[in-house]
């Protein structure tokens, strides 16, 4: 039977609220908030307060160090050797040159080779190199600390990369000369156009070509259970038999749901329906303020135990291979641990894509995590009763700032040329809120205090130990990721206590995920682990794990094809009652239309 649930809602619980007893102490606690949502506004959501801290225990530490001043006093001299040098020689090819970081690609092209773009080039390197060895490595210094002095003296230091100076870049002149300065126009016209849509809360320009139900999220489906967290869609089978057990997608509330169900030709949803698999996910409500008191709790309840309550009405009897995207699929493993724990086996097998478990290695979105910047933070999300896009983007954009931030300021506004407009940039525009308490708790518990690995996450007044998640396990990580380095998505290992199967794919954060079949320059590594066997280092895994190319989608596939039952059935019906009918809708649903 397929239904909606339109009055259930999360029960909030207050429990964790940090509230004082005394209700003349909570005044003056609110002043305090008032004043840092206000600072929080100013400063895009970041902490003065955690940077000032971090460079006073730098400088502190830096001061009482003579022998690393003596240590930078002659690398510098070095580094003024090798650029006299250089000057001396004019060739741009001069051994002993410094060279960009890995990854940096702002030099590439034969233009930089010229001079004075070459002598300006190792300037600026020879420059960079001194300010990474004198953020390195002084003692003393805590590694939180030096993280956050390393990345903001890089900050500081890419405004003056003459690759982000009109006058210095070698492209940027080219182009100017050969347009006769037609592209400084059309650049400035898409800076006053990027303005306007800034300031009217729009989206980027081209992000509204790409409309869910229209070109992405066009995976034929029907929504067969609402209630105010989730609409949860059941998609349309694609082959006369499909496996007897259900596929559930939990992806992340951050943004919405269809990452997994972009354009039709990289739609994991539409590849495992082709591959007679029936498939359901969740799509997240946008919260507001009056959902301000939304728990993790909520999340888990009315979200992931919601849609399985609902899958096992819709398909009795039938076991449920759930997967969680990043936020989703750690949210799925603190479900699947409290199901392990009061051995509620209705899961047949447990994937996580780009999830964290363990929180001590959290990449650099760690940088904007300390106890400063979580209070900034909250009184921040106190005051909206919720986070939203833009509270978040400035420090993701900063996260990748030569990605996200100069060279689309190179290119749309230096160029005069549109960085051109795909599904996934649009999917990564059309973004959600948070609830205040929600995320207060999820940073606090998961990233501050890393409570799901130490076995601490209560859930119903007991822990949510993961090693009670005696179900096959398939863990994706990907290369390049920034949000969920895939070391630390690899600590699942160390967490369970189970038959687990890995993956490290080539890609970021999102591209890694959205990697379909006949995609150019894909390839993984894939290992499995069995209870008995030795625990690998990350690194020894991946100097044994067997590299193949293409997408790690066929694997994940075939991995869930061996680990059902070999019964085909037909599959679950899609016509609701009529008594539901006009309750329900098509996907991809309302709830992703939400703003």
């Amino acid at each position: 039977m397929n239904f909606v649930n339109k009055s259930q809602s999360p029960t909030s619980s207050n429990s964790n609220a940090k509230i004082d007893d005394d209700p003349g102490v909570e005044s003056y606690r609110t002043i305090d908030r008032m004043q840092e949502a206000m600072l929080g506004r100013l400063t895009g959501g970041l902490s003065p307060a955690a940077l000032a801290l971090a460079f006073c225990d730098w400088s502190l530490h830096l001061a009482a160090a003579p022998g690393k001043r003596m240590e930078l006093a002659e690398k510098g001299w070095r580094g003024a050797a090798r650029f006299g040098e250089h000057l001396m020689s004019g060739s741009p090819d001069t051994p002993g040159g410094a060279a960009p970081i890995p990854g940096d690609h702002r030099f590439d092209g034969d233009h930089w080779s010229k001079q004075p773009y070459a002598t300006m080039t190792q300037a600026f390197l020879l420059t960079q190199q001194w300010w990474n060895s004198a953020t390195r490595a002084v003692p003393g210094v805590s590694p939180h600390s030096e993280e956050v002095v390393s990345f903001a003296t890089r900050q500081m230091l890419d405004i003056f990369s003459p690759s982000n100076n009109p006058f210095t870049n070698p492209k940027v002149i080219d182009r100017t000369i050969e347009t006769s300065g037609r592209n400084l126009v059309e650049g400035f016209q898409n800076y006053m156009a990027d303005f306007a849509r800034q300031a009217a809360s729009d989206k980027p320009v081209g992000a509204e070509d790409f409309v869910p139900g229209k070109n992405v999220a066009v995976t034929p489906g029907k929504v067969v259970f609402r209630n105010h967290l989730i609409e949860l869609i059941q998609y349309a089978p694609q082959t006369d038999e499909v496996l007897a057990e259900p596929i559930l997608i939990v992806p992340a509330w951050i943004m919405k749901y269809y990452i997994l169900d972009l354009s039709p030709e990289n739609s994991l949803v539409r590849y495992l329906v082709s591959r007679g698999h029936t498939v359901f996910c969740i799509s997240w409500r946008n919260p507001d303020e009056e959902d301000r008191d939304l728990t993790m709790e909520d999340y888990r309840k009315s979200g992931v135990m919601a849609a399985i309550d609902a899958i096992s009405v819709i398909a009795p009897e039938r076991k449920i291979h759930a997967a969680g995207y990043c936020l989703g699929g750690t949210l799925l493993s603190i479900a699947a641990a409290a199901m392990g724990r009061v051995r509620d086996d209705r899961l047949a097998s447990v994937t996580l894509l780009a999830a964290q478990t363990d929180f001590t290695e959290p990449g650099e979105l760690a940088l904007f995590i300390d106890h400063s910047q979580m209070n900034l933070l909250e009184s921040m999300m106190w005051d909206r009763g919720y986070l939203s896009a833009d509270q978040m983007a400035g420090a993701f954009q900063m996260l990748r700032s030569n990605d996200l931030v100069w060279s689309h300021l190179v290119q749309d506004y230096m160029m005069g040329e549109r960085t051109p407009m795909i599904d996934l940039m649009a999917w990564n525009a059309d973004t959600t809120r948070m609830p205040y308490r929600m995320h207060a708790e999820y940073l606090e518990k998961l990233y501050i205090n890393n409570q799901l690995a130490g076995g601490h996450f209560m859930v119903d007044g007991r822990p949510a130990v993961l090693e009670n998640i005696r179900l096959p396990m398939f863990v994706v990580g990907t290369e390049k990721d920034h949000v969920a380095p895939w070391r630390s998505v690899y600590k699942i290992h160390l967490l369970t206590d189970t038959e687990t199967t890995f993956v490290l794919t080539s890609g970021g954060h999102n591209a890694g995920i959205v990697s379909e079949p006949g995609h150019p320059h894909r390839h993984y590594r894939i290992a499995q682990k069995n209870i008995d066997d030795p625990l690998l280092g990350p690194e020894e895994w991946a100097a044994s794990a067997p590299s193949k190319e293409g997408s790690w989608w066929e694997a994940w596939s075939n991995w869930l094809t061996e680990h059902s039952s070999s019964e085909r059935v037909g599959p679950p019906q899609l016509s609701p009652d009529a008594e539901d009918s006009a309750l329900l809708c098509d996907a991809p649903g309302v709830y992703v239309f939400q703003q």
